[in-house]
């Protein structure tokens, strides 16, 4: 690992403290124009004594913002030291885990993997447009029937016509033919220029595509396309439990990547991350933020550094080989719970690199979804599949309870039907 190295709360601490120390202290410096703030300190007392030993508390009273994009170009200097934080974030995240070269790609902590996505299909909805000349009704989005909603917000947003295509029903792969069929039926109405959307886990089964298909089958057709990996769920697992994965910028198919800090690496809500290859993201820069110093080049514009901090705090709590322990952990869990429910004949999708478990519903009896919190796949209709998301909170004793109150009531069941059977033979 280039980067991705442990660090003791003190060295934390001191590295937090010296980011805030170098940001603008509004109580020392006089400025006059800037329209932001630290959080109002009538309300949120900054002498509290529990701050000094808390620096992301620290940083959340400051209140940075990280408006802009800090790995091209330059940027607002009154956040100069958080801005840094955020840098090392980016460079760990695309060198040490998505095999990137050093230094060669760009990106942002965003509001969350939807903003990510959106961002994605918004640079390169813009680039097919300036570097190709072509018109919003020659390009689309394609992607699996299981991606994430997000994309069909993206099309609407960005009013881009959305291909979905079919998986098989119980690997969840995308099936081939359908990708083929898709593609043709796309270029058939115009489409020339696809945005790719190809899932690091998808967010019901934890499912992975494949990016050469896609690619593949683009090259057949011969279209031109840009793809996106999201991987709002899985980019903090998968990279790691798989060290034979294709899904990183070592895959010169790939242009850029979703993550989802507030998920897995369990960091505050409002911790998307967006990363792409150098070159694209200036495709949205918005000129009109002229008084902005520097290129919004973000969806969101004004953002929180704390937010920034609080994901470089994680990383470098854990270093590279505390995340994998903690990652084998979970996918020790994963593989028990997966196990027993072999035992009791559960049918069941689980991609073996992943902490989810889907099984089917018509294994599962609804009163045990509601009790141990299950998510269907759907809410409007009666659901086909309910899964288990084996995340830190969720430890072995509590996979054991949920396995044998399904073993005691599939005993029950059986005891229930064996005795209609009596009664009915006895009826003759």
């Amino acid at each position: 690992m280039k980067y991705w190295k442990r660090l003791s709360h003190a060295e934390l601490d001191a590295r937090i403290t010296a980011a805030l120390h170098n940001n603008i202290d509004y109580r020392r410096k006089i400025s006059l124009g800037i329209p932001a703030s630290q959080l109002d300190t009538k309300v949120f007392y900054d002498q509290a004594t529990f701050l000094k030993d808390a620096p992301l508390l620290r940083a959340y009273v400051q209140n940075p913002n990280h408006i802009g994009c800090h790995t091209l170009g330059s940027s607002e200097a009154f956040f100069s030291g958080t801005q840094e934080l955020e840098c090392e974030v980016i460079e760990l995240l695309s060198t040490d885990m998505l095999r990137a070269e050093p230094h060669s790609c760009d990106g942002y902590i965003a509001a969350g993997g939807t903003e990510a996505n959106i961002e994605a299909a918004w640079i390169y909805r813009n680039y097919f447009m300036q570097a190709h000349g072509a018109s919003a009704g020659h390009i689309a989005l394609i992607g699996s029937e299981d991606t994430h909603y997000s994309i069909a917000k993206a099309a609407n947003l960005l009013q881009l016509p959305w291909y979905s295509v079919a998986v098989d029903f119980n690997t969840r792969a995308i099936v081939r033919e359908a990708l083929d069929e898709t593609i043709h039926k796309a270029t058939e109405n115009g489409v020339q220029y696809f945005i790719i959307i190809c899932n690091m886990a998808t967010t019901m089964f934890g499912s992975i595509d494949d990016p050469d298909m896609y690619a593949e089958a683009m090259n057949r057709h011969d279209v031109n396309f840009r793809l996106h990996i999201d991987g709002a769920f899985g980019g903090f697992i998968y990279p790691v439990s798989d060290a034979e994965s294709n899904l990183h910028f070592g895959n010169p198919h790939v242009s850029s990547v979703t993550l989802d800090a507030h998920k897995m690496l369990q960091a505050p809500y409002g911790t998307g991350i967006f990363i792409a290859r150098k070159g694209l993201m200036e495709y949205v820069y918005t000129r009109e933020a002229s008084y902005v110093h520097g290129m919004d080049i973000t969806l969101s514009g004004s953002r929180s550094g704390a937010n920034a901090i609080a994901v470089w705090m994680i990383l470098f709590t854990y270093g590279y080989f505390g995340w994998l322990e903690k990652i084998n952990k979970l996918l020790y869990r994963t593989d028990w719970c997966c196990n027993r429910l072999r035992e009791l004949h559960v049918d069941f999708y689980r991609h073996p690199r992943m902490n989810i478990i889907t099984m089917k519903a018509a294994d599962i009896p609804p009163v045990l979804a509601e009790k141990y919190g299950l998510i269907p796949d759907t809410h409007e209709q009666t659901p086909q599949w309910y899964k288990i998301v084996v995340m830190d909170h969720v430890l072995l004793d509590h996979l054991k309870m949920f396995t044998e109150d399904l073993a005691a009531m599939q005993e029950n069941a059986s005891a229930h039907i064996h005795q209609r059977s009596a009664a009915a033979h006895r009826a003759q």
